[in-house]
């Protein structure tokens, strides 16, 4: 099978890479430069956007779209594919609404009576502030539609919120995204990602997670696109576990039904252990990145088959096997980030590392390569538990460098 994956990213690289272990495949195209690797080819062509993804695919005859990030899902990538009869893993527009609308997905949350955050939405920025110098502290405010894992802000203070509403909705650092917001209470407890494969009917889940969105060690510094994962959380109480499978992807699956919508791909949800049971944080529709990067290596059941059986609504017939053991990824990102990157700076140490390298925002040059984003690098190590997996994915980092390199240096600790 041809296979081709939308998007430049670690998740997208890693996506690839998974797709290399099926016999199935015969060439996976890839827009992320570093993966041409054996059966990976890398796209010379532009494809940047959904028309021009369409008339590559038509000409390549690619048998299945795998798409990684979650614009081309808001930009109605997978309708386009489908009305041309394009196998496409990742759900139509209609669907991918529950990630790029915040207030769209808390209105389905309550209609289907699956537990979340007390909310309130506002469309004006006045609106915003006047009920942020009433609600209780801290609060979360949050963009409504996109913004790169950033639209999210917990504020302390009533400054920090204001800030917020100011930032999102009268300076629109996120554009549009930033047209409404969500105000919401501050649940407290220790967060998790699940994530799940879903064909319109069923759905199978995948080792649970956990990622490090903040910036720093201990959860300091901005928010950003994700520092760091590891799994499987094995901590996790199995009462908790059966009830966000009844209470949250249950539910889920019957809501889309209900709402008519077909929807073929990933759900990820957000999950808060609070005092009061599980609820959900928000939904995603793709894989979250860096949780797949961690979870990817860790599935051993042939890859294409899970996504083949979403598409061909057989997913009932999938039985998903994992290693035994835990794994981690850390992100390497560039000085200057989330809020302004330094790229072009020459990365040197790669051939060294033993481990698994995913590149999240890099340019190669002849054998060089150099930082060309935020998030530059992904270093995923497995092995029998997670002290001896961190052990190796430092001891790998440091053989990495680029100049201004920062990484967390806490992921997989539990606290």
């Amino acid at each position: 099978m041809k296979v081709l994956v939308i998007g430049s990213g670690g998740r997208e690289h890693a996506i690839a890479w998974k797709l290399l272990n099926s016999l199935k495949t015969s060439v996976i195209y890839s827009t992320v430069q570093a993966a041409e690797e054996g059966k990976i080819q890398y796209v010379k062509e532009d494809i940047s956007d959904k028309n021009k993804i369409l008339n590559f695919c038509e000409s390549k005859n690619i048998d299945l779209v795998v798409i990684g990030p979650e614009a081309p899902l808001a930009e109605g990538l997978a309708d386009l594919l489908r009305e041309n009869n394009i196998k496409v893993f990742g759900p139509v527009l209609a669907g991918a609404k529950l990630e790029n609308s915040k207030e769209f997905s808390k209105e389905f949350m309550v209609k289907y009576s699956i537990p979340t955050a007390k909310y309130t939405v506002c469309k004006s920025s006045e609106e915003a502030k006047k009920l942020v110098a009433e609600h209780p502290l801290p609060l979360v405010v949050k963009a409504d539609g996109l913004a790169a894992g950033k639209g999210v802000r917990i504020c302390i203070t009533r400054e920090e919120a204001v800030e917020a509403v100011v930032d999102f909705m009268d300076k629109k650092i996120f554009g549009n995204a930033g047209c409404c917001v969500v105000i919401e209470e501050y649940l407290l407890g220790p967060e998790l990602s699940v994530m799940g494969f879903v064909d319109g009917e069923h759905y199978l889940l995948m080792p649970i997670s956990r990622d490090y969105k903040r910036l720093g060690e201990d959860n300091r510094g901005p928010n950003t696109g994700g520092m760091g994962a590891y799994c499987p959380v094995t901590e996790i109480k199995k009462e908790d576990i059966d009830f966000i499978k009844k209470n949250v992807f249950d539910k889920v699956v019957t809501g889309l039904k209900a709402e008519k919508i077909d929807f073929c791909g990933i759900i990820y949800a957000g999950i808060m252990i609070t005092a009061d049971g599980p609820k959900v944080l928000e939904f995603n529709c793709r894989l979250g990145d860096p949780e797949a990067e961690a979870i990817l290596p860790m599935i051993k059941t042939d890859f294409l088959d899970i996504l083949l059986a979403c598409v061909d609504k057989k997913l009932d017939t999938i039985k998903m096997e994992t290693f035994e053991g835990s794994s981690i990824c850390v992100i390497l990102a560039s000085e200057g980030y989330p809020t302004n990157p330094k790229i072009g700076r020459e990365i040197t140490g790669l051939e060294n590392v033993k481990g698994i390298v995913f590149h999240s925002g890099t340019r190669v040059e002849g054998n060089k390569y150099y930082t060309n984003g935020g998030r530059v690098l992904a270093v995923v190590e497995t092995g029998a538990n997670l002290e001896e997996v961190r052990n190796k994915v430092y001891y790998e980092i440091e053989k990495i460098r680029f100049e201004g390199m920062q990484f967390r240096k806490d992921v997989g600790i539990k606290k």
